[in-house]
């Protein structure tokens, strides 16, 4: 007794609880503590190990407002509080759950009114993870709910880990083991924290973007909830969860809402990630991504970047030497926009490929062009630069006739374009022929073929591809 350690809270009146609480004893070595204390009416057992604490209690868990003051009174204080329990559902669903606690309105199910409580969304990640990889091949679904019920008056953070929905799930066993193996092994996520906006009570889009972005979530709140979410609430649930950004599902929510809680996060100056942009965090430091995120703002508003594996490689080698000198490492070239236009014009699918494959970080813009920005670390942009460049020339080759002057720096793009005066002046009225001859294919008027050369003609473009 007296040592932090993570407390597991149980309840004797939560069958589920009941069927964690027997598969955590039988997982790991526990020492019964025999000598409880008196003053604590409701405590019905304690089991230690050296790095957890079982707490049971005999009512239910939901209505403990200040339980980790009782904790820390009867020498059980702790930093992190996992609480076993059961989910309710009346579709009988088989799931296994994690969430955190608060009431945005009323406290119809403990707690206080209006009130959240502290969670842990580093170590809610990793149970839920867990929870995904030993659920595989049961029949057993994984989700993140929003934030609900009590207790909310606590300094500790909080998380709940449940077995769903009823009394067929609470008992088995197959359940029961892995919501245990997940708490015993869960260890904190070092990934960036949101808020999020909108989805149903069951986060389905929150939850996909844990299981497939590096991030993680605090509070959450589903679309019946939001008219109850004011300004107050909003800087509560980020505060608490120590928040890096906010999320918000624009398919669920109405849009006077969504417009209504925009404007409001906006006076609070808290950034707003869209689903894309979350998925390029790809395990960066959250500030590094921020600095990104704004220089691509910068020279593109309202666009989306695009980071590759070419810059998470260079920045995996480069990030002790950067990483107390973020912004400044970054840099940005530009190629030049009518070869970019032209070979977009060329092969749009390829070009693609080539940003992918040799620019550490692109930009696409709102209406879905490509921009002509590069962004790296140091000299490895430039040298980025100049590959993207030459990867565009050869996809050019493959549809133009090219010239290149390498001391002038200038490329001449030739095409050639159907010219219909010219085949007028062979005679060739509009018609199938005509069509024939701007396909590219020979026709044959009173005898002679007129060759599809004879009427185009050469366009040529210069692109000079530096100052």
């Amino acid at each position: 007794m007296g040592n932090k350690k993570i407390n597991i809270l149980c309840s004797v009146a939560d069958r589920a609880s009941q069927n964690i609480k027997e598969h955590l004893l039988r997982n790991e070595q526990w020492n019964k503590i025999d000598e409880l204390p008196k003053e604590w009416k409701d405590l019905a057992s304690v089991y230690e190990n050296p790095t957890h604490r079982i707490i049971e209690i005999k009512e239910h868990h939901i209505y403990q407002d200040r339980i980790d003051d009782k904790m820390k009174a009867s020498g059980f204080d702790s930093d992190l509080i996992i609480v076993a329990s059961k989910h309710k559902s009346k579709d009988g669903r088989s799931v296994l759950t994690t969430h955190f606690t608060g009431n945005p309105m009323n406290a119809d199910f403990g707690g206080r009114p209006q009130e959240l409580s502290i969670p842990a969304p580093q170590i809610m990640c990793s149970i839920l993870k867990k929870m995904e990889e030993m659920a595989k091949g049961t029949r057993y679904a994984i989700n993140m709910e929003s934030t609900h019920h009590g207790p909310t008056d606590l300094r500790t953070p909080m998380v709940y880990a449940e077995i769903g929905s009823c009394e067929e799930q609470w008992n088995d066993h197959v359940a029961g083991d892995i919501v245990a193996k997940a708490i015993l092994e869960a260890r904190p996520k070092k990934v960036p924290v949101a808020i999020g906006f909108g989805g149903g009570h069951y986060a389905s889009r929150q939850t996909e973007l844990i299981m497939e972005a590096n991030v993680t979530f605090g509070h959450n709140f589903p679309d019946f909830q939001l008219p109850n979410i004011d300004k107050s609430m909003v800087l509560q649930a980020f505060e608490k969860s120590k928040a890096d950004f906010i999320y918000f599902d624009k398919k669920s929510m109405n849009s006077k809402e969504r417009d209504r809680l925009y404007r409001i996060i906006k006076e609070l100056r808290y950034p707003i990630l869209t689903e894309s942009e979350i998925k390029e965090i790809k395990g960066l430091p959250w500030k590094y991504f921020l600095n990104i995120k704004k220089k691509c703002d910068q020279l593109c508003p309202e666009s989306r970047l695009k980071i590759t594996d070419v810059f998470i490689s260079s920045f995996d080698k480069a990030y002790i030497s950067i990483e107390n000198d973020a912004e400044s490492a970054l840099s940005v070239c530009t190629i030049n926009e009518e070869l970019l236009q032209q070979t977009i014009n060329a092969d749009r699918d390829k070009t693609i490929d080539i940003f992918e494959q040799f620019a550490p970080i692109y930009i696409e813009r709102k209406n879905g062009t490509i921009s002509n920005y590069i962004l790296g670390i140091g000299k490895d942009t430039k040298n980025a630069m100049q590959n993207v460049t030459n990867e565009c020339i050869k996809i050019l080759k493959e549809h133009y006739e090219i010239k290149y002057i390498p001391d002038e720096n200038i490329l001449y793009v030739i095409s050639k374009k159907f010219d219909p005066n010219a085949a007028k002046n062979f005679g060739i009225s509009p018609g199938p022929m005509l069509g024939e001859l701007a396909k590219g294919n020979s026709v044959v008027v009173e005898g002679r073929t007129i060759k599809p050369d004879m009427v185009h003609k050469r366009i040529i473009k210069e692109i000079i591809l530096s100052d």
